[in-house]
């Protein structure tokens, strides 16, 4: 299938330019492939709201895993008060929606029951709430048990890594909640997802998959405008097809929804950043989000959310020009 690929810019917009999917901050001139005013329509209009936040900056998407085994915070906000903690500090000032998980699904990671992902997330969710915590939540969550129980408790989106695959009937309940939802690409369950992961063409595969998962949505009724893409780095790639994908980023934008990249201390940061342990990734997770801002990602989910507010601020002002 042939797709359109803006090639984003920065700096201030040349009036014969159009925004880069709605963004203040990026742009574009140039189309690789098919080429016309609806096309060029398709990738410059402004994506839906997401629970009151409009899409033309990099929104920042903190991540609390309320997990023992996660591969960077497990552990960290296992207790609801450490986790509560947390999202009061990303509230102020350092985050725009929270994402909560409580399954691990790094590689190798084995499944949890769904009553125990249910007993880590909605009572956390909950005292959050309860604490005067007003961003959007997010559940991060391949289960509708789980989605159902965390939006009974005051979560807004859903976030499945697995795009309704692996318990089709989240995408009924999306549909009935009428919640935004995030849809990724992953390549096997985690437990195998890195075994030799192979593609002929990773970037066209992402996006074959990601069009075939927003058709299975829509047709279980989840509305098209509620739907975010993510082209799942890390699941089930090998760190060229991190690459590859970072680099076409901007591909993604021809399917016309927000873009969402999650890359945050990620163990290709390490292997070209030469840091084994995911907590020293920090300078290597900003790189990528720096990037995936300037190619029009819409939300940025990271660990490291007050140093990433900060560098995308940076940005977004040296991008404003004189």
């Amino acid at each position: 299938m042939s797709r359109s690929e803006p090639i984003a810019r920065s700096g201030p917009r040349p009036d014969d330019a159009w925004p880069l999917a709605g963004m203040a901050t990026a742009w574009f001139d140039t189309v690789n492939g098919p080429d016309d005013h609806v096309i060029r329509d398709r990738l410059s209009a402004p994506r839906p709201t997401l629970c009151g936040l409009p899409l033309d900056r990099p929104r920042v998407m903190g991540i609390i895993n309320v997990t023992p085994d996660s591969f960077s915070d497990g552990g960290d906000h296992a207790v609801l008060t450490a986790a509560v903690a947390r999202a009061q500090q990303m509230a102020d000032g350092e985050a725009h929606i929270i994402d909560i998980g409580g399954e691990s699904t790094r590689p190798g990671a084995a499944e949890v029951p769904i009553e125990e992902e249910i007993r880590r997330t909605a009572p956390v969710i909950a005292a959050i709430r309860a604490a005067g915590v007003t961003l959007p939540i997010s559940i991060d969550t391949r289960k509708a048990r789980v989605a159902e129980a965390a939006l009974d408790a005051g979560a807004d989106i859903v976030n499945d890594v697995s795009a309704f695959e692996f318990d089709p009937s989240l995408a009924d309940l999306c549909a009935e909640r009428d919640v935004p939802v995030c849809l990724m690409h992953a390549k096997g369950l985690p437990e195998t997802m890195q075994d030799n992961p192979t593609y002929e063409d990773v970037v066209g595969e992402v996006m074959d998959h990601l069009e075939r998962r927003i058709d299975v949505a829509c047709g279980r009724g989840v509305k098209r405008e509620r739907i975010i893409t993510d082209p799942g780095i890390g699941f089930g790639k090998t760190m060229e097809h991190n690459l590859s994908l970072l680099r076409h980023l901007t591909l993604l934008h021809d399917l016309g929804l927000p873009v969402l990249l999650g890359a945050s201390r990620k163990s290709f940061i390490g292997k070209i950043g030469n840091a084994p342990q995911a907590k020293d990734r920090v300078g290597g997770s900003l790189a990528v989000a720096l990037d995936g801002a300037a190619k029009g990602a819409h939300i940025i989910r990271v660990h490291d959310t007050r140093e990433t507010t900060q560098a995308l601020a940076l940005a977004a002002a040296i991008a404003e020009g004189d």
